[in-house]
């Protein structure tokens, strides 16, 4: 008895644990995403800067820092999930090794 809800304890975490690790790659793609965008704010702050362009610089200097304050909400994020990851995953194991 004790074996069979030992077992089904590890089902449950493993289903868990994938579900994390889904969250962990939709977030990964997220944050390239987001880096892609703060690198693309960027550039046209630039090219704006160096246009001398200063209605077009305030605008996209606004933009540069949103993006990077969403960069930093996706980055948080995901060193979250990846800690929750890991502390789940030893958990696993070490129930895994309790059980043996």
């Amino acid at each position: 008895m004790e074996t069979e809800l030992r077992r089904r304890e590890s089902i449950v975490s493993s289903a868990r644990l994938a579900e994390l690790y889904e969250c962990s790659a939709l977030l990964r793609r997220t944050r390239i995403r987001a880096e892609e965008i703060v690198d693309e704010a960027r550039t046209l702050l630039v090219e704006a800067e160096g246009q001398g362009d200063p209605g077009r610089i305030l605008t996209l200097s606004a933009q540069l820092d949103e993006a990077r304050a969403a960069y930093c909400k996706v980055l948080n994020a995901y060193v979250t999930i990846c800690r929750r990851i890991n502390d789940e995953r030893q958990a696993i194991l070490q129930a895994l090794s309790g059980a043996a």
